[in-house]
């Protein structure tokens, strides 16, 4: 059992920035990669961008060059850097975890609203 706490969301004005957090907790070994993912009024959940264990990273287009992704493996915690942010951003967003067991990402916080005013 994985228990993921995200922190970090809030409003900004475009152009901005802001960095999410998300603590991982519980059966952690259990873990081979984490990601961000973020759902806007009347869309579907998107993958924003994620990271394994071995530090191989995969963004979307639309956040490529704005967004960073890191983790610290020792405190099971992994940040998002979001940089230059524009109003198509304002979701709210979700921490990830992927099992090794399955390769399916089984584990979610109960996620943090980015809102980005014009």
């Amino acid at each position: 059992q994985v228990q993921l706490v995200e922190s970090g969301g809030g409003l900004v004005q475009a152009g901005g920035s802001l960095r999410l957090s998300c603590a991982a907790s519980g059966t952690t070994f259990s873990i081979n990669a984490m990601g961000w993912y973020r759902q806007a009024p009347g869309k579907q959940r998107e993958l924003v961008a994620a990271m394994s264990n071995g530090g191989n990273t995969n963004y979307a287009d639309d956040v490529k060059g704005r967004f960073t992704i890191s983790r610290d493996n020792a405190k099971n915690t992994v940040y998002l850097q979001m940089n230059s942010l524009k109003p198509e951003d304002t979701a709210v967003y979700y921490c990830a975890a992927r099992r090794r067991d399955t390769y399916s990402y089984d584990y979610w916080g109960q996620g943090t609203q980015v809102t980005v005013s014009s």
